[in-house]
């Protein structure tokens, strides 16, 4: 059996175009594709060329804030982890985007921060450098 790879991961966020253009910023990603998604919503898909992250939202930016937090929610999500050669590089990023990063923590296999965006989505920043 082959191994399966991880391709993308689908969010919904208020501003597709905010959202993708914060991730530029960050990662050095691209936009793969963009245009008419579900219901009527619009979706961007941005990454890299062999991963990325779909960002949607529902038709005039429709999106609904979950009540509950996603560690206590079933099939919540806990949070999107990017690997980055250089943490302390990719922390001044975030910071000059305007987020606030968490502390950085060290444990087996790497070193890592967080921090949340505008739609309170958790980055995990995380170097095995």
């Amino acid at each position: 059996m082959s191994v399966g790879v991880l391709e993308h991961v689908n969010l919904t966020v208020k501003d597709p175009q905010a959202t993708a253009a914060m991730l530029i910023d960050l990662f050095g990603w691209h936009i793969r594709w963009q245009g008419e998604a579900l219901h009527g919503g619009f979706t961007i898909h941005v990454g890299s060329d062999s991963q990325y992250l779909a960002v949607y939202s529902g038709p005039g930016g429709e999106a609904q804030v979950a009540a509950n937090s996603s560690y206590t929610q079933l099939g919540g999500l806990n949070h999107v982890a990017i690997v980055v050669d250089d943490l302390p590089a990719a922390r001044k990023r975030v910071v000059s985007a305007g987020f606030t990063p968490g502390e950085e923590q060290n444990y087996e296999p790497g070193h890592r921060f967080y921090f949340r965006d505008a739609d309170n989505i958790e980055f995990e920043i995380v170097s095995y450098a």
